[in-house]
């Protein structure tokens, strides 16, 4: 029996990797990842490698497989690259994030433009044509909606791969798409956006189409970017929460913000000014069902201080690896935070927190809600 192995992996190139693939066809029925062996590639064309020495790796590190019966059996591999010394190559961001995590939640908010087969404007723009104003696309039906088909055909697609994509809706801006897509695990998380992305390109090609990832393709009149939500939780703000742990949170991320943004996708400037649902590049900001903020404590979390917080800053561009490394890394600092707190509250001397934590504790409010709790 044939079956055909497409290996993906992301390329060098800056300031944001392009997905790249491969078919191996091979006489065997993969059972497990371990079962799929490295391939090599030329790292000189995807910018990973020079010409003199440019044998780069693919190590399979996740396989999805259609549960529909094909003459030709297909499996996706998503991968990591190595470099010639079969190390983890620079652009590696994947193996940046370390050991699996089941007990921390990630879910996205992929948006996304599709451009048209014909002169590659954005569906719905094409030229010489009028367009209303956004307002009556938002999750709308009808003859105003484009796109749809792509849409459903992608959401069919990654449910039958078993990707967890858990909803899909027309957006605010023509032309504009957004899917759900929920995982446990960071790595997991991360492994199947990008595998989602790529069956939404290959969809895409297959009917003419491309699509947009950059978070403001419409700079011209009033219309929203495309962003990267990202909604996240960890075991200590699903079960144990309280108002001062979350409160320590928005601490670590307002004191990483410039770091944030450095991860968080190229030309957000673009897209996070302030206005269409967003909150300045330059600003952080937190608050309850507000989606001007920089992180939305959703209504039911601001009532019982347990659940998850959204990060509405991330673009659709955005490498989900580098998101969830330095999410994942804010998150770990609060903790400790936290437990240091509370370790040293019993000889209450707040100079010496203060000192420690300079720059983080930033006002009374804080230590005061760690009295009350």
């Amino acid at each position: 029996m044939k079956v055909k192995l497409e290996y993906i992996w992301l390329d060098g190139y800056k300031p944001e990797p392009n997905l790249r693939s491969k078919i191996k066809v091979v006489d065997y029925q993969p059972s497990d990842i371990t079962k799929i062996p490295e391939w090599g590639f030329d790292g000189s064309s995807t910018m990973q490698a020079e010409g003199f020495s440019s044998d780069c790796y693919l190590k399979p590190v996740r396989m999805y497989q259609s549960l529909k019966i094909t003459s030709t059996p297909l499996v996706y591999v998503l991968c990591e690259v190595l470099d010639k010394n079969n190390k983890p190559h620079e652009t590696n961001d994947r193996s940046k994030l370390g050991e699996e995590d089941y007990d921390f939640w990630i879910g996205f908010e992929q948006e996304y433009f599709i451009r048209s087969a014909h002169n590659k404007d954005v569906l719905g723009f094409e030229k010489g044509g009028t367009v209303d104003p956004q307002g009556k696309y938002y999750c709308g039906v009808g003859g105003q909606i484009v796109g749809r088909e792509l849409s459903d055909e992608h959401l069919d697609y990654c449910l039958d791969l078993g990707i967890n994509v858990e909803g899909t809706n027309a957006e605010v801006a023509l032309g504009q798409w957004e899917y759900q897509i929920f995982s446990k695990g960071k790595l997991a998380a991360a492994d199947d956006l990008w595998m989602s992305r790529y069956i939404l390109h290959k969809l895409a090609e297959k009917r003419g189409y491309s699509i947009e990832l950059h978070p403001k393709p419409i700079i011209v009149g009033e219309w929203n970017g495309s962003g990267l939500h990202t909604n996240f939780s960890n075991k200590k703000m699903r079960e144990i929460g309280g108002e001062s742990y979350f409160k320590s949170i928005f601490n670590a991320f307002e004191t990483r913000q410039e770091l944030h943004i450095e991860n968080y996708g190229s030309d957000n400037h673009l897209r996070l000014t302030g206005k269409f649902e967003t909150q300045s590049i330059d600003k952080f900001s937190w608050g309850v069902s507000d989606r001007g903020a920089s992180i939305r404590v959703p209504k039911s979390v601001g009532e019982t201080w347990k659940g998850y917080l959204e990060d509405r800053r991330p673009s659709s561009n955005a490498n989900p690896y580098k998101v969830i490394n330095v999410i994942y890394d804010a998150l770990t600092f609060a903790d400790q935070l936290n437990t240091t707190i509370h370790a040293m509250y019993d000889d209450v001397d707040t100079s010496k927190i203060r000192e420690q934590f300079s720059g983080i504790i930033s006002n009374e409010e804080l230590l005061g809600e760690y009295r009350e709790d």
